[in-house]
């Protein structure tokens, strides 16, 4: 690991809930707010290069911060046994820095810094109840759930991190933020069995940029309003990333039943090669063995940005706005979008979605401004409009 790595743990700060917007008239009014909400410039790691995982072999050398004096118990101070648990561990060959599960470690400021040891292995990262936090050139690799996890937390800044896990490893999130605002992510390599991206309730202020994910379930916001509870996100910006390969690309994802809101969304320079659905909201997402039961109740959605968005889909719906009868998805905004379908048609998806297309926009999405509630814009010579039944309503995880 030739990189610094750099972690801040200063005070505790728990990360507060979001605001609505107002509401407007013109559909591009609103991003204006959003323009001015960009990163700082940092140092570039190749964001489009293939990602390339080895897998380790051998012995591994546990390093347990338990071993040395850390209690776990939220009050004492934990910092001096993290401080020597990874000065062994960043010293020792195949080692492995755990930090157990299921306690609560108090870590005053304090700085860990590579370059460390050949094979030093990350497994799980978890920031919890923090603030002014950073963390650069970190690998995680294997983690058996979810790989980085950012929760209750104020101003993060994650950079040049790489994480790898199998794509068909379940549950194993790359980076997810709850709880938390004013989140930086730049210049991330990530690749996993889930999203490589998750951020859910409670998050506001979040910016990512220079991001490389697949495989992996693509960039989500949500699940949201599962078992009837209240979701909000709100001011989220992703520009310049990458998604290869991944089951879907940019999406917002919501039970039945659930309440709160999706707000101020801006999505921007975004390149996508074979994804299967590349921009999707499914608003009766259900990841369940068995049907989800039909509510009229959601969370709302609205005022989402898609700006100079391209790319290839693996079928024929490029873009899929399946929204709730009554509460449904509006100020949509497809800037400058090109998705195409290698082999065949690519098409979009509307219900109960309503918003504007600026720019070029492909496929045609005239069913965003459309009354009709299941549409479907095929792409021939002669722009036809069919029917679409409502099994396309239902999206349950890939």
């Amino acid at each position: 690991m030739n990189q610094i790595l750099l972690v801040s743990f200063v005070g505790l700060l728990i990360g507060a809930y979001g605001t609505a917007g107002t509401d407007f008239s013109d559909d591009i009014a609103v991003f204006g707010e959003l323009e001015g909400f960009d990163i700082e410039e940092g140092d570039d790691v190749g964001l489009f290069d293939e990602l390339s995982f080895k897998s380790e072999k051998g012995s591994k050398v546990l390093v347990n911060v338990d071993g040395f004096g850390a209690v776990g118990d939220g009050v004492s101070d934990d910092t001096q046994a993290f401080v020597k648990a990874w000065t062994e561990a960043c010293t020792t060959q195949n080692s492995v820095f755990l930090v157990p599960e299921g306690r609560r470690y108090l870590v005053n400021a304090t700085r860990f810094r590579g370059p460390c040891s050949d094979h030093f292995i990350v497994q799980a990262f978890t920031i919890d109840s923090s603030s002014a936090i950073k963390v650069k050139g970190l690998t995680i690799q294997n983690s058996q759930q979810m790989n980085f996890i950012v929760s209750r937390s104020n101003s993060v800044r994650l950079s040049d991190v790489q994480i790898s896990a199998p794509g068909d490893s379940p549950n194993t999130d790359g980076i997810h933020i709850t709880a938390s605002i004013n989140v930086v992510l730049e210049n991330c390599k990530i690749g996993t069995g889930d999203d490589c991206i998750s951020i859910v309730s409670g998050c506001s202020n979040i910016k990512m940029k220079k991001i490389y994910c697949g495989p992996g379930h693509g960039i989500s916001i949500g699940s949201l309003g599962a078992g009837n509870s209240t979701g909000i996100v709100t001011n989220v910006v992703l520009d310049r990333a990458f998604l290869k390969d991944t089951t879907n690309g940019l999406r917002i994802k919501t039970y039945q039943g659930g309440s709160g809101y999706v707000s101020s969304i801006r999505y921007q320079n975004v390149r996508m090669e074979n994804v299967t659905y590349p921009i999707i909201i499914d608003q009766f997402y259900c990841d369940s063995p068995t049907a989800c039961q039909n509510q009229t109740s959601a969370v709302e959605i609205s005022k989402i940005l898609y700006r100079n968005i391209s790319g290839t889909s693996m079928r024929e719906i490029a873009m899929k706005f399946a929204c709730s009868d009554t509460v449904p998805c509006k100020h949509i905004v497809l800037n400058n979008v090109f998705l195409e379908k290698k082999d065949g048609t690519a098409e979009t998806y509307c219900n109960s979605a309503t918003g504007v297309s600026k720019g070029y926009v492909w496929p045609l999405a005239e069913c965003l401004t459309s009354s009709d509630k299941d549409l479907i814009i095929k792409q021939t010579e002669e722009v036809g409009l069919a029917p679409q039944s409502r099994e396309n309503l239902i999206h349950t995880e890939l």
